[in-house]
C-alpha cells in the first residue's frame, strides 16, 4: 500500500511549508494525482485524514484531483487523452485512441503534487 508513504510525505510537505510561512491555520490543500501513479484517491484521502490528527492540518479541506493520462503517439502523432485498458489495476496499458499503437510518449498522468496550500497567518495573509 504505497498510499501510506505518499500520504505521509504529502502531510510532511504541507506542514513544512505552513511552518516556514508562519501559518496559524491551514485552510485548504489541493493535491494532484496522475492516474498512472496507481494511487487510489479515496485511500489517499482517508490516510491523510488519519495522519493530520493533532496537527495544524487537522480540519483543513483536502482536495485530491485525479489527472488523466495524456500522450503523444509515435506512429500517427496523435496528441491528447490516452485510451487506457482498465482491466488490470496493477499494470496500466496505455494506447493511442486513434491508431491503437502502444508506442507512445506519456506527457501527463504520472504527477503527484501538492499544488496549492491556503493558509491563515496572524496578520490575515493567505496563500503559500
Amino acid at each position: 500500500m504505497h498510499e501510506l508513504s505518499m500520504a505521509d510525505a504529502m502531510v510532511k510537505t504541507v506542514l513544512d511549508v505552513a511552518e516556514k510561512n508562519d501559518a496559524t491555520e491551514i485552510i485548504e490543500v489541493t493535491i494532484e494525482v496522475g492516474k498512472l501513479t496507481m494511487l487510489n484517491p479515496e485511500q489517499l484521502k482517508f490516510l491523510i485524514d488519519v495522519l493530520v490528527e493533532n496537527t495544524l492540518l487537522e480540519g483543513a479541506d483536502v482536495n485530491i484531483v485525479e489527472l488523466p493520462v495524456e500522450l503523444k503517439c509515435n506512429l500517427c502523432e496523435y496528441a491528447g487523452l490516452a485510451d487506457m485498458d482498465d482491466s488490470d489495476h496493477y499494470l496500466a496499458i496505455v494506447k493511442c485512441p486513434e491508431c491503437g499503437e502502444r508506442n507512445v510518449e506519456i506527457t501527463a498522468g504520472r504527477e503527484c503534487n501538492v499544488k496549492n496550500i491556503k493558509i491563515e497567518k496572524e496578520e490575515g495573509d493567505e496563500d503559500a
